[in-house]
């Protein structure tokens, strides 16, 4: 039995070409299935006007997951700030806090989660916050969460209610070692994500984070979880089948901008047939970015990953166009790794 802590990253797809409501009571079962599981997190991301994905908003995500659940820490994975007021997620993210407290985590990013048009509707009339403030409204953010704002600051004498209920932990997504410098030096949690792209991400990202943590942030230590895509089945070549859904979607929305939803793996291995010979070789790419396979090559493969890395939680995200393989799959793993002796 491994020591490993294993979590989910849920980014709410739609399955079976069923109304895109339904994906979002997929979350909700599978998020049931997990804890029962022994799950360590589960997290919910934010998409906005994405096809084949349910969920824009990962505070309501939280909160009905949460509901629903009764042991797993619950998150965002995460709310892409730079849209928001930093007061007004924390405000949010407080009373979670006090519904279910001890339970609640708030995921970061500064992705905009979206096409560039949706981007620009959801702040209109403002504009989104430039990048370069990132930083600093993440350092308000977790103050506002703390209710310990610098006395010079411009906004020092408000205060997040309910005032009583601890602060939520502040995690931050990233893919790079400077969102990793920033998590550290502002002591929050670092989530690096290896299912975006296929370009390598060494462990001295991980170390830079820990090097560079402050306390005194939101965590008292640093705490560094890797997020990876993965799918387990029966056997190596079926998960590869069920995974090429997904491989798909990514080859024609990052390589060429298209908007649909997911296909079937049948549909997939006959559109498959067409790509091109640069399309083929990023299907094969992202491919090996997954973790495929056999319970037993998976859980070898996702224990390399940690002991490179030099964490002790892994965040495992899978999307297929069926909900049963998802379902499967999470389950395969946690019997693997002998979770349910969590619950």
């Amino acid at each position: 039995m491994s020591n490993l802590k294993l979590s989910v990253l849920d980014q709410s797809p739609v399955h079976d070409n069923q109304p895109e409501s339904s994906g979002l009571f997929s979350t909700i079962e599978l998020a049931k299935a997990c804890d029962e599981a022994g799950y360590h997190r589960y997290w919910v991301a934010e998409h906005h006007d994405t096809p084949g994905y349910a969920s824009p908003c990962p505070e309501m995500m939280v909160s009905n997951v949460a509901h629903a659940t009764k042991r797993i820490r619950v998150g965002s994975g995460g709310v892409m700030l730079p849209h928001y007021s930093s007061f007004k997620v924390a405000e949010t993210f407080k009373m979670l806090e006090a519904f279910h407290p001890g339970r609640i985590d708030l995921g970061i990013g500064r992705a905009p989660g979206g096409n560039p048009i949706s981007s620009s509707a959801i702040s209109a009339p403002r504009q989104t916050i430039p990048s370069e403030y990132y930083p600093s409204q993440t350092q308000d953010l977790i103050s506002y969460l703390k209710n310990d704002l610098p006395s010079d600051h411009p906004y020092s004498r408000t205060t997040i209610v309910p005032s009583d209920v601890g602060a939520t932990p502040v995690w931050m997504l990233g893919s790079s070692d400077g969102s990793a410098e920033i998590a550290g030096v502002l002591g929050a949690g670092f989530v690096l994500a290896l299912f975006i792209g296929t370009h390598d991400r060494p462990p001295e990202i991980i170390q830079r984070y820990k090097d560079a943590f402050k306390s005194g942030g939101s965590l008292e230590k640093p705490e560094a979880i890797i997020a990876v895509a993965g799918i387990c089945a029966d056997s190596k070549e079926e998960a590869e089948y069920i995974a090429s859904s997904h491989t798909y979607w990514k080859v024609q929305a990052f390589r060429h901008g298209a908007r649909d939803a997911l296909f079937t793996p049948e549909e997939v291995m006959d559109k498959k047939k067409q790509l091109s010979l640069s399309d083929q070789a990023y299907y094969d790419e992202t491919l090996a970015t997954m973790v495929t396979g056999t319970p037993q090559q998976c859980q070898s493969r996702l224990e390399q990953i940690a002991e490179l890395y030099k964490v002790n939680e892994l965040m495992i995200v899978n999307v297929t166009h069926a909900f049963k393989p998802r379902v499967e799959s999470y389950k395969m793993l946690a019997h693997q790794f002998g979770l349910q002796n969590n619950v």
